[in-house]
């Protein structure tokens, strides 16, 4: 009874409404800093630009396939095909010499993909 008494007088004078507000905003907040901080094990690992030029390597070599599927498809004229081919060759060959002097400097041996 003296329990309902002091929570009515609270209210009364705007206290308990007060708390409210203020527990569920601090309560929010948490919930965004939990929500929204990065995790530990997110953080990339910094990459070597070896391997860097084998992603690179990798994704030219896809584009290259890309564009031989379209033009067959019929989607590319034969002069927007050997000019984006020719440059796209060119950007591999000094992908792949890039490599080859990175792995020659190091010591490793390049990797050979069939």
């Amino acid at each position: 009874m003296i329990a309902l008494l002091q929570m009515q007088s609270a209210e009364a004078d705007g206290t308990g409404s007060t708390l409210f507000i203020f527990v569920t905003a601090l309560a929010t907040v948490a919930l965004f800093v939990y929500i929204f901080k990065p995790a530990r094990g997110e953080h990339a690992a910094k990459k070597t630009r070896l391997a860097f030029l084998y992603e690179r390597k990798e994704q030219t070599f896809e584009n290259l396939r890309d564009l031989n599927f379209e033009y067959k498809a019929g989607k590319l004229s034969d002069a927007d095909f050997s000019s984006v081919r020719d440059s796209m060759e060119q950007e591999a060959a000094n992908i792949l010499a890039e490599i080859e002097e990175l792995a020659q400097k190091s010591g490793s041996r390049p990797e050979v993909v069939a």
